[in-house]
């Protein structure tokens, strides 16, 4: 298993370790344990650069994930799931309008990504797919030992 990460902003001191540990926690828990993915941390304005690039949608927001297993070239490398980028900006912002503190809310982010990467989704899908991955996130989440915290995320 193989995990990346990059901090490209600097308005919040992130703990790599904790983020790997995470990470690693994950993808083990998902049946990833061969699989690499990099997770990039930006700010508010270069999540919202690519988030109009890359969705036409011109506003920042919180996690963005870019999956090499789907599309039409995804078994060109079958051991790499892809790319997270997470906007602290914005996860500080959501932390502090949830109860959440930073680090939780960028645990929360990197298992919505990592489920992204693996084909959950909850945007322009059926409820009941939505309500798969939001099961699938309460749980994940809660093992990383705060469970009184996953409801804010349903």
């Amino acid at each position: 298993m193989k995990i990346q990460i990059g901090n490209n902003q600097k308005n919040f001191k992130l703990n790599k370790r904790r983020i790997r540990n995470t990470t690693k926690t994950m993808l083990q828990q998902l049946d990833c344990r061969d699989k690499e993915v990099s997770i990039s941390f930006v700010d508010d304005q270069t999540i919202q650069r690519l988030n109009l690039h890359y969705l036409n949608k011109n506003k920042p927001t919180n996690v963005l994930s870019f999956s090499l297993q789907e599309g039409e070239f995804n078994n060109i490398n079958p051991g790499i799931l892809g790319d997270i980028v997470i906007s602290v900006d914005t996860a500080q912002r959501d932390a502090a309008a949830g109860g959440l503190s930073v680090e939780q809310e960028i645990d929360f982010l990197i298992i919505h990504g990592l489920l992204h990467l693996l084909g959950y989704n909850h945007e322009n899908t059926t409820k009941a797919e939505t309500a798969k991955m939001q099961k699938k996130e309460k749980y994940l989440f809660g093992l990383l030992v705060y469970p009184e915290k996953t409801e804010r995320h349903v």
